[in-house]
């Protein structure tokens, strides 16, 4: 197995990019098997460049125009795809190899286009929630999808007879359609958000779609023609970032197609597959700001494999197979660099002896325009590329904040309780200023970067049943000072994700609500309690959606339509949440609600038993964190320690581990106490009973904990 060894060459920066924004043109010929680089960024510039010597020659570069987001290559079917297709906008624009454009094409869709595809006469495009197809640009068929989607892609129409668009969907689902009907839908472990042919044909049927999540999950599922079959699915067990990008090539040289892999957190990963055609992990690469696209070839040397890719501000870079070692020659050693080096090392300095004075110059203009008595000083602009995402692995959000120039400070602030947790890529600096939370400011951290930091990561961990809203103020290296201010809510529901099953079977207790309210009013009240739900009111009478806690396993069902809701889940403290807050916005709607609620006892030592493994868990790590010090004292003291017993001995060996755990880990056991403290409450609650008098003999049995006595407690109470 070839060892895979890739030097990083930085060839050119665009402006902002999106994913999938460029491409590599098929080669001219064999005696020219070098590939031309297409790129289109959000300045509405679409370039074309091939390399030489290692500096970009263009091809073509179109003037700056409304914001681009894809990039497709077309042709006629069965022949090379050599033409250029870009979105912009509700427009579709073509262009040859050369530059010129022989297509623009305005959809007419209500929304911008943010998803494309092109196979012949035929035209695939997307935005929010609309799907159009044209052939010849003529509208030919069309979809209204109950989610947003992230990307399109269509089987190979020379090898499956039937057109058949795949959609991929918010709400973990790829949708495929027959002309304007879903034809069946595909589940999927995280909200899908790229797709791609199987070594770039499908596969041996050509109905091979591999997919990317925005939690960091690969899989491969096969497209049947009645139903899917899924094949492999890659796990996210690092936790990485999501994934935006995928290709397939050849780096390993080993006759099979590798996937190569761009993620939002900067990895570049190359998977090779194994005899069972699994992927097997072969090199990784990161670059300091999120990968848009991916796409191998042969781009600088006819000679040498290489991925090109795309980074969010705008970088081209080449990850390649060609070692960039010096040549040592002369007496003693001495290391002679190479002459096409040394000239690119020239032109380099002379490029920055060329900007040190630009900036120069402009710095002194500033200042004497500054120093006018009319003078305004003039507001940098900027965008922030930013994702708010839950992850189930520890049932947190992750807050991703990534800025084309360096970030000075991020400024984090909440109305609400929510920890920061610790994340290992993070090189910031966090401090906490004091706050005080009978003014609704409960965390206020200032994170200082480290030079030339772009991208930040920051993670939350929020509190069922307490809501509002998480400010991030980003203040980037610019002169004057700037600062641009984003909001993320926190539901009351915060830690519940999108599911497709729901098991009848567990002790559910259920809410029922009606009153004179539309489908669109309960379902906004829906919205604002959950997340990962559509802004869009449903189409249809009824709604149903099903959800799953990330911290307790436990299960939601949400169904309602005009006049009617009902809602099931076998954790009485979420029906408890949500007739409060759906009580309460019926109240500022001025609508009267008639509420039943049927109460399953045994949901309560369903819980107890849910919770039991993390609660007894924590209780040890705890114990173990406590004894480490004075353990450790006795070391100092005592030359020889085998008189300890084997479980603490292993304790002073685990020490550093146990003790970054626990780090990782702050608050964990006080949430479990909240949890079934919460859950005490609203059990009698619901029988009109307070008993926030005996939290204190629960609070003992949690101490002295013993599950069965805690069971009884329960029951014997009220």
């Amino acid at each position: 197995m070839m060892e895979l060894n890739l030097s990083r060459v930085d060839y050119l920066q665009v402006g902002i990019t999106s994913p999938k924004s460029l491409k590599l043109l098929p080669p001219a010929g064999k005696k020219d098997p070098t590939q031309k680089v297409v790129v289109a960024d959000h300045n509405g510039v679409l370039q074309c460049f091939s390399l030489k010597k290692g500096e970009p020659n263009h091809v073509f570069k179109t003037l700056p125009g409304n914001k681009m987001v894809r990039v497709e290559l077309g042709g006629p079917l069965g022949q090379v795809r050599e033409k250029i297709f870009v979105a912009t906008g509700p427009e579709v624009k073509g262009f040859n190899k050369k530059g010129k454009q022989f297509l623009g094409f305005d959809t007419n869709m209500s929304e911008s286009i943010l998803a494309m595809h092109v196979e012949g006469a035929d035209l695939f495009v997307s935005g929010n929630y609309i799907y159009n197809h044209y052939k010849d640009c003529k509208d030919t068929n069309y979809y209204l999808c109950q989610d947003k989607v992230n990307d399109i892609i269509v089987l190979p129409v020379e090898r499956i007879p039937e057109i058949m668009p795949v959609l991929a969907c918010q709400d973990r689902v790829l949708r495929v359609l027959q002309d304007s009907d879903i034809l069946y839908e595909v589940e999927t472990p995280g909200p899908p958000s790229t797709l791609c042919m199987y070594a770039g044909t499908g596969g041996d049927e050509g109905n091979e779609i591999l997919y990317g999540t925005s939690d960091g999950r690969i899989g491969l599922v096969e497209i049947g023609r009645l139903a899917p079959s899924h094949r492999w699915e890659l796990p996210n067990e690092k936790r990485n970032g999501g994934v935006l990008c995928l290709d397939n090539y050849d780096m390993t040289a080993d006759g099979i197609l590798d996937l190569v892999v761009g993620r939002d957190d900067g990895l570049v990963e190359i998977y090779g597959y194994d005899e069972a055609d699994e992927p097997i992990l072969r090199h990784t690469t990161t670059c300091s700001e999120s990968v848009t696209s991916v796409q191998g070839g042969r781009v600088a040397n006819g000679t040498f494999d290489e991925v090109v890719c795309t980074t969010y501000a705008g970088w081209v870079i080449g990850l390649t197979t060609h070692t960039m070692t010096e040549k040592a020659t002369g007496p003693g050693g001495a290391r002679v660099v190479d002459r096409d080096v040394q000239a690119k090392i020239i032109h380099l300095r002379q490029e920055m002896e060329a900007l040190q004075q630009k900036v120069i110059q402009e710095r002194e203009k500033y200042q004497v325009t500054a120093q006018h008595k009319n003078a305004i000083s003039a507001v940098p602009q900027f965008n922030i590329n930013d994702k708010f995402v839950l992850n189930k692995e520890d049932a947190s959000y992750t807050l991703s904040l990534e800025v084309q120039m360096a970030i000075d400070n991020v400024l984090i602030q909440s109305d609400v309780p929510v920890d920061l947790l610790d994340v290992d890529k993070n090189s910031a600096v966090v401090s906490f200023s004091a706050c005080n939370p009978e003014e609704g400011n409960y965390l206020l951290a200032t994170y200082r970067c480290q030079a030339n930091t772009t991208r930040l990561e920051i993670k939350v961990r929020s509190i069922e049943g307490q809501y509002g809203t998480l400010q991030a103020y980003t203040t980037p290296r610019l002169q004057p000072k700037t600062c641009v201010v984003k909001q993320y809510p926190i539901k009351p529901l915060s830690l519940h994700q999108r599911t497709h099953v729901f098991d009848e079977n567990r002790p559910n207790c259920s809410l029922k609500l009606m009153g004179n309210f539309s489908l669109a009013e309960i379902h906004s009240w829906v919205t604002f309690c959950l997340p990962e739900l559509p802004e869009r009111t449903p189409a249809g009478d009824t709604a149903v959606f099903h959800f799953v806690s990330t911290f307790l396993d436990t299960q939601l069902m949400c169904q309602y339509k005009k006049g009617e809701g009902l809602f099931k889940s076998d954790n009485i403290s979420t029906i408890s949440i949500l007739k409060d807050v759906l009580t309460k916005e019926a109240t500022k709607k001025k609508i009267r609600l008639d509420i039943s609620y049927d109460i399953n006892e045994e949901s309560v030592a369903h819980l107890l038993n849910l919770i039991h493994p993390k609660l007894e868990y924590q209780l040890v790590l705890a114990k173990k964190v406590q004894i480490i010090d004075a353990l450790k004292e006795l070391q100092v003291h005592e030359s020889d320690t085998s008189f300890l017993s084997a479980e603490y001995q292993q304790i002073l060996q685990d020490a550093e581990k146990l003790q970054e755990e626990y780090k990782k880990q702050p608050c964990c056991l006080e949430r479990l106490y909240g949890m079934i403290t919460d859950l005490f409450i609203d059990k009698f609650k619901f029988k009109g009973q307070n008993v926030k008098s005996k939290v204190p003999l629960l609070i003992e049995h949690l101490d002295n904990y013993d599950l069965g006595q805690l069971i009884q407690f329960f029951n014997a109470s009220g």
